[in-house]
């Protein structure tokens, strides 16, 4: 399911950038580079966060984010050029939920955004009627693909990294192939972003001593030399 996000600012290239780089995430952007086109936006169409920079309207900013967390009741990210901890501060204080110094690298806003997300959804789950969830399953583990979380075969839970999960993620969707790194790259730290190839090498090698160190033995990501990873087993959905 996608997610709408509103980005709030008046640098279109940018804002084209974004939405490149969070699409093969799931998440679905538009545009405001003012506010007036920011509130047309909110009429139109439900947005699950907003990543705001305050600059759009420099006399408007602290009111304009006030409406969009308190009043509207939205996830708000700042993405300023001001963000120095008195502004940071300042914005947390009138109900953002984040706030990045502009340029930020597009993953980590991307992994901010996905963890303002989560953390709203966790905040009103009680509240609302319980959502489909979908599971993968291999070697009698299993995987919520919905919440990251990764289960041993006697039910306990155990603790993944973002990063963690979104490896195991791109394995489980493709077991039993070749994968190079290349295109891990691309779907765990999304197209835009500066990482070489050895990042993948280091993420894969955390995520092999956590699923050693909690009881799955035998090899399970296979290095493929000259050609990547695959990992070894079937998977059931």
């Amino acid at each position: 399911m996608l997610s709408r996000l509103l980005i709030v600012d008046d640098d279109a290239t940018h804002i084209g950038q974004l939405a490149d780089s969070f699409a093969p995430y799931g998440l679905d952007v538009t545009g405001a580079a003012s506010a007036l086109q920011m509130r047309e936006r909110l009429e139109l169409e439900t947005y699950a966060l907003v990543v705001f920079d305050p600059a759009v309207a420099p006399d408007q900013g602290a009111a304009l984010l006030r409406e969009l967390a308190i009043e509207r009741r939205l996830p708000v990210i700042v993405h300023s050029a001001a963000c120095s901890d008195a502004d940071r501060i300042a914005a947390l204080e009138m109900g953002a939920e984040d706030c990045l110094s502009k340029p930020a690298n597009p993953r980590e806003l991307l992994a901010r955004i996905r963890a303002a997300l989560r953390g709203r959804a966790g905040s009103t789950r009680q509240a609302q009627a319980p959502v489909a969830r979908s599971f993968a399953s291999f070697e009698g583990w299993r995987v919520d693909m919905t919440t990251g979380q990764l289960f041993n075969p006697v039910g306990m839970p155990i603790a993944l990294s973002d990063g963690e999960f979104q490896l195991l993620r791109v394995f489980i969707e493709h077991p039993r192939q070749v994968l190079d790194r290349s295109r891990l790259l691309d779907r765990v730290y999304g197209a835009a972003s500066d990482h070489y190839d050895r990042s993948i090498d280091v993420q894969l090698c955390r995520l092999r001593r956590k699923l050693s160190a909690c009881g799955l033995k035998g090899p399970v990501i296979r290095t493929i030399r000259n050609e990547g990873y695959m990992f070894v087993h079937m998977v059931s959905h």
